[in-house]
């Protein structure tokens, strides 16, 4: 079934759905992930986000999520000064990224909480939609449509069955799963996709597992 608003569009501030919605989204996506308020943030922008993104008020729209604003927040032609006056350091390059999609961002974040580092890469797929590529080097797929968990752990065996078997008893159902790795043996990423929100407790308790090297959850916008 197609959703009226994949044909009308998302509520938004700006010309552009892929240019100015979807990066509004992928900013704020950044600022989730990376735990905190970002205080430095260098972005790199691919094919069409560099070419046509500052007359479409991409990097305006980048800047906007990074300070936590919606698609439809009037303030996002201001976050230049917005992010000055928050402490938000920020710069834009253009960057050639491997077989990326036109509408893609390379963005590198450093958090107001120390140690507090990350590194996104996103893309714009029409309609206000993003799709995250790549985190902190290692590929990944996932939109944020639903309520996403992603773990970093040890690659070693029974970790899956372990963080799969404390959702089901917890009925939070998985929609979506992926898993990636770096190397056998070093660091693996599995990236959660659930139909419903996963409590806080849960999260704490996955967290305590041995071998988990750190979580970090996105709760989807409220429809």
């Amino acid at each position: 079934m197609i959703d009226i608003f994949d044909i009308l569009g998302p509520i938004m501030v700006g010309p552009s759905s892929s240019h100015t919605a979807g990066a509004v989204r992928i900013g704020s996506m950044g600022r989730t992930l990376l735990g905190c308020a970002p205080k430095t943030a260098k972005l790199h922008l691919h094919g069409s986000f560099a070419v046509t993104g500052v007359g479409h008020g991409t990097d305006r729209a980048l800047v906007a999520g990074l300070l936590g604003m919606r698609p439809d927040d009037l303030a996002i032609p201001d976050s230049f000064e917005l992010a000055e006056q928050q402490g938000l350091q920020f710069s834009f390059d253009e960057v050639q990224l491997k077989n990326a999609h036109p509408n893609s961002v390379l963005m590198e974040l450093e958090g107001v909480e120390e140690g507090r580092q990350l590194q996104m890469q996103a893309c714009s797929v029409g309609g206000g939609q993003i799709r995250v590529t790549s985190l902190n080097g290692v590929a990944v797929s996932f939109t944020g449509a639903y309520n996403t968990l992603i773990i970093q752990n040890r690659d070693d065996r029974g970790y899956i069955a372990d963080v799969t078997t404390t959702l089901s008893r917890a009925r939070v159902n998985i929609a979506n799963m992926s898993l990636s790795r770096g190397r056998r043996g070093g660091d693996a990423m599995m990236v959660i996709e659930t139909d419903e929100k996963i409590p806080p407790v849960v999260l704490q308790f996955i967290r305590e597992f041995t071998g988990i090297i750190q979580i970090t959850y996105y709760e989807k916008e409220d429809e």
